[in-house]
């Protein structure tokens, strides 16, 4: 009979680290252990789901640390709500911001407040391409080219803006933005954790 080469028996082990090495890893805020199993004969990662309740932010809560925090904080949410201009273009402008800075804690946080103030869906996960988007009036698009021109001067922008917001409002976009980048540092540094109230995700 003619030499038949048989298949040489790999190993799971090593089938599974041949086949998930190269499998693209997606980078995660919490932290996340990934293995490879076999599943129908082939290996397949998997991540086991981390109860959220035993992750906690980096940090202890700031306003222990600087009690002055909470005084600040709340000045800041009272100049923002003077209602000048919509709750919606707040949540909108500080989604975007969250968006921009890559935070999860800053955009699920503004999302769900969308979301609670019945904005339709299709408007919240556009915000993310709202130059291409169709649902949203000619103010909330001004107020989102701001949040991305902060750091730089635009007059042209500047003349966009005045021409939908008064002095008044205007001064509150401007403290809206003001408002979502001072607790970025907080966010991204601190590690806060998406979907978990302040009460319970500092650090004890």
């Amino acid at each position: 009979m003619p030499n038949i080469a048989r298949p040489s028996i790999v190993p799971v082990s090593m089938l599974c680290s041949i086949t998930c090495s190269s499998t693209p890893r997606i980078r995660r805020s919490a932290p996340r252990v990934t293995k490879c199993e076999i599943q129908n004969g082939r290996p397949t990662m998997t991540t086991p789901t981390i109860p959220q309740e035993s992750l906690q932010a980096r940090l202890p809560n700031p306003t222990t640390l600087i009690p002055e925090l909470g005084g600040v904080a709340g000045a800041l949410f009272k100049a923002t709500g003077n209602g000048s201009i919509p709750k919606t273009t707040i949540s909108l402008v500080q989604l975007r911001a969250g968006q921009l800075v890559g935070n999860t804690y800053l955009t699920v946080l503004h999302t769900s407040d969308l979301r609670k103030a019945g904005e339709a869906e299709e408007r919240t996960t556009a915000v993310a391409s709202w130059q291409d988007a169709p649902y949203f009036t000619d103010a909330e698009r001004v107020a989102l080219a701001l949040v991305e021109a902060v750091l730089t001067r635009s007059d042209d922008l500047y003349a966009q803006a005045s021409a939908h917001y008064d002095d008044k409002a205007l001064a509150t976009l401007i403290m809206t933005i003001g408002q979502v980048f001072f607790f970025i540092p907080l966010a991204l540094i601190g590690k806060r954790l998406p979907g978990v109230s302040p009460a319970e995700q500092w650090r004890k």
